[in-house]
């Protein structure tokens, strides 16, 4: 059986209104045994056959195929094939019959089946969903119908599986939570921190991603502060706290300011703060509950890098020297004491005239 909408173009007629007259209950058609003919005016709509290899019961199969030019089947939307010369790419059916689906729903009541299918459509970059009255695997209707929130949650994940996690609305804050975990589940890993990797978080969707998926038909429906929200109640309470105190977001340095650590890189750490700030502090910030050093970009007035170090020591006895020399002139109104261990840390520039 086949559709009009199938690769089906326009057996000769000959042979074909008749195609079935003269086969019985015992007879053959090529491989198969017939068991009972179902029709009416003598016409063969369709065989229920056996194949003896697979010993299994053969009702009707979809094929690619085509009819004769001048078959008077065509535009028939339905038929039942009875004979055609096979080719893997374009068949050409020999003897066929129209098929009429109500006689064949009739005969065989219990191959009849309506189907709901939800499906990611990449062209609407959408969940659609549609209700499909099939007979075996052939599809005789199809129509659309309105995706549930149960229904779409599957399809967004088998989306975001297919696209990749780049496919979601990744926020600054939701990243950086992303490489805080990863930085301290590395250096203790007796928390028991859960995996963030790519591969880790594609393998668990169900898991963190599909209870902010609900009610939604669109990827882009889903804000950046949801997915924050999503792995950050992948932690405990315990690991949680853990994570604030030993991978904080964000450090006090001595001017005062709250300044962003970089852990995009877990073995180093990056604090970039402006040199001015570190007035007076000795040694270099550590975190992880003092196990592991900032590296320190430090800063010109004008946000440049000047230096990198892990030896804030070491940079104020040797390197500062140099760096206020090169630089006092440039920036006359950022302060440049001879003495940067005693001086008043600021993030400030003298006022004008001063």
């Amino acid at each position: 059986m086949t559709s009009s909408t199938s690769p089906l173009q326009p057996a000769s007629a000959d042979g074909a209104s008749n195609a079935g007259e003269g086969l019985a209950a015992g007879a053959r058609l090529g491989k198969y045994e017939i068991l009972e003919r179902v029709g009416k005016g003598g016409m063969a709509v369709i065989y229920r056959a056996r194949d003896p290899l697979l010993n299994r019961i053969v009702a009707i199969k979809q094929i690619g195929a085509h009819l004769a030019d001048d078959s008077a089947l065509y535009g028939e939307p339905w038929l039942v094939v009875i004979d055609l010369r096979f080719d893997p790419r374009d068949s050409l059916i020999l003897a066929a019959a129209p098929l009429d689906p109500d006689l064949l729903e009739d005969a065989f009541a219990d191959q009849f089946a309506r189907v709901r299918t939800v499906r990611w459509n990449r062209d609407t970059r959408a969940v659609d969903a549609c209700e499909e009255r099939r007979f075996g695997a052939i599809v005789l209707e199809r129509r659309s119908v309105p995706a549930t929130a149960q229904d779409s949650v599957p399809a967004l994940i088998a989306a975001v599986r297919e696209l990749g996690l780049a496919s979601l609305p990744w926020s600054g804050p939701a990243l950086a939570l992303r490489q805080r975990v990863s930085a301290l589940r590395g250096w203790n890993a007796a928390l028991g921190l859960p995996d963030f990797s790519d591969e880790a978080l594609l393998a668990t969707l169900e898991q963190w991603l599909a209870p902010c998926l609900a009610g939604k038909r669109r990827l882009e429906a889903l804000a950046p502060a949801e997915l924050s929200q999503a792995l950050a109640a992948q932690l405990d309470h315990v690991q949680r706290v853990a994570l604030d105190q030993l991978a904080p977001p964000a450090i006090e340095v001595p001017s005062g300011m709250q300044r962003p650590i970089d852990y995009s890189d877990a073995d180093t750490p990056v604090l970039a703060v402006k040199l001015q700030e570190l007035f007076g502090l000795a040694d270099t910030p550590r975190i992880a509950g003092g196990q592991v050093p900032l590296t320190l970009h430090l800063l010109s007035p004008g946000g440049k890098p000047v230096q990198v170090t892990r030896d804030l020591r070491s940079f104020w006895a040797r390197t500062y020297p140099e760096v206020k020399k090169e630089l006092k002139g440039r920036y006359p109104r950022h302060p440049w004491p001879d003495d940067p261990w005693s001086a008043r840390p600021t993030h400030r520039a003298k006022p004008r005239g001063s």
